[in-house]
């Protein structure tokens, strides 16, 4: 509703405060109605809660994997009937990180930048969501495609002064007696000097069968507890979905597992994030960020399937930490002009074509070469598939000095792992699809939450994200 501005001017301050409410309560309402049988008013709480992370996944996130997909159809998390926005600030800065959002989205309390669910000054644990559920009588499960100790599963189940003190955030999964971990490896286990066998061997004297592979998961049963996790990368991370990987095990099937060791009369609480969103933001990589974020809505595909057949005893809720790159569609470049299908062409992350390049150090690959490369992974410079990927003489000599860069051993600027010529790149695919990047760090803008099922309704309107946890705790009755 438009309002002329004289008349605000006018109008007096009681009077605007009811503007305000007005305001608010319509931004308040939802898209779409909820079946009676999903509302949050029965005295029943659901039996079955999700709650989805997508690491660094704004509006702009979910909208750019919408138009890399093309004609296939909107992304699940788009269908829900309820949606809202979040808050994500920290004690301590506006700009929020991993641990402090993450830390908000287990425990409904506020913390410092780096804190893993503890207070502020670090006097305190706090209780965490997947806690309270496993308190209360709950299986408890936590899914992630980084590694099972990185900052945002990490405050479902550790409490640490320092989200870096990795080594010691993984041993906390065996106290914590959950039923599954799932996912990615263990970050510390593989950086900290200490040997892996000691945190796997604290694992299974704690009554946990570890798996590694597609098999193991696929033959997981109910009356043990798990840590599964599939082939990981240097930091204990799943490989990016833009690389594929053949047979290797996705985020979806740590999901399907999970539902499978968990569902029965207890009920479960089971927390999932897309770590990768955030990884891709940080590189400006905006097509294996598209990837990324299809990535995780197809993992919740698996959860909505769950919901369909349960939907009068499960909630489902989808939000991010943070948004990550202030990710625009729509460049200074560009002007109105949007080329989103360009992004199509890009066949590997940016880790991918960085190591190849890395490679070319030692000598033998000549500039012309890297071009066909730049060709055949980007298609910059291959007018068969679109005009519009044409490299000017300007551009390729920006990417000849970012070549000459990268074989000197160069570094990018995003503090992602990019060389100087996989980032520009990657870079210059974006700009030609008018996608533009503020950033290469978070940003303090809301993030979105979508909501199904029972007590989704509670979900819609504009709060801070220490709310989402308070709504959970709230209707699923996990606090005494």
């Amino acid at each position: 509703m438009m309002m002329n501005h004289r008349l605000v001017r006018r109008i007096a301050a009681p009077a605007f405060s009811l503007f305000a409410w007005i305001a608010f309560f319509l931004t308040s309402s939802c898209s779409g109605s909820l079946p009676d049988d999903r509302q949050s008013g029965l005295s029943r709480p659901p039996r079955y809660v999700f709650l989805f992370i997508g690491d660094g996944m704004g509006s702009a996130q979910i909208k750019l994997a919408e138009l890399v997909r093309g004609r296939k159809p909107p992304l699940a998390m788009s269908a829900f009937p309820v949606s809202g926005t979040a808050s994500t600030h920290a004690v301590d800065r506006e700009v929020t990180g991993s641990a402090a959002a993450g830390t908000a989205l287990a425990t409904g309390r506020k913390t410092t930048i780096g804190t893993i669910s503890m207070s502020a000054d670090h006097s305190a644990d706090f209780e965490t969501v997947a806690e309270m559920a496993g308190r209360r009588g709950m299986r408890v499960g936590i899914v992630s495609n980084v590694s099972i100790d990185h900052a945002t599963p990490a405050c479902f189940y550790a409490h640490a002064a320092s989200r870096d003190g990795y080594y010691g955030i993984a041993m906390q999964m065996a106290s914590s007696g959950f039923e599954y971990f799932g996912g990615g490896f263990a970050k510390g286990a593989l950086d900290s000097g200490r040997p892996a066998g000691l945190l796997l061997r604290t694992m299974r004297d704690s009554g946990y069968a570890i798996v590694g592979d597609r098999k193991g998961l696929e033959n997981a049963s109910q009356g043990k507890k798990y840590w599964a996790y599939g082939d990981y990368d240097r930091s204990g991370a799943l490989g990016y979905r833009i690389d594929g990987g053949g047979d290797r095990l996705r985020l979806a099937d740590f999901v399907r597992a999970g539902i499978g060791l968990l569902e029965g009369e207890r009920g479960f609480f089971m927390m999932v994030e897309g770590g990768k969103i955030d990884w891709a933001c940080h590189a400006n990589d905006a097509a294996t960020a598209a990837h990324e974020v299809e990535d995780f809505d197809e993992a919740l595909g698996v959860a909505l399937s769950f919901y369909r057949r349960h939907p009068g005893e499960t909630l489902v809720v989808v939000t991010a930490d943070h948004e990550c790159g202030g990710l625009s569609i729509g460049n200074a470049a560009g002007g109105y002009g949007l080329h989103p299908e360009l992004l199509r062409h890009q066949k590997v992350s940016f880790e991918v074509f960085s190591g190849k390049v890395c490679s070319w150090a030692g000598g033998g690959v000549s500039f012309p070469m890297a071009l066909d490369s730049a060709k055949a992974y980007f298609g910059l410079g291959d007018v068969s598939r679109d005009f519009l990927l044409a490299l000017s003489s300007r551009e390729k000599a920006a990417l000849k000095k970012a070549y000459r860069a990268s074989m000197n051993g160069g570094s990018g600027g995003s503090g992602y792992g990019p060389d100087p010529l996989t980032e520009a790149l990657v870079s210059m695919l974006n700009s030609k699809a008018g996608i533009g990047w503020a950033s290469d760090t978070h940003t303090a803008v809301p993030v979105p939450v979508f909501a199904i099922g029972k007590g989704a309704d509670q979900f819609c309107g504009a709060y801070d994200n220490t709310d989402i946890a308070k709504k959970i705790i709230r209707i699923a009755a996990l606090r005494d």
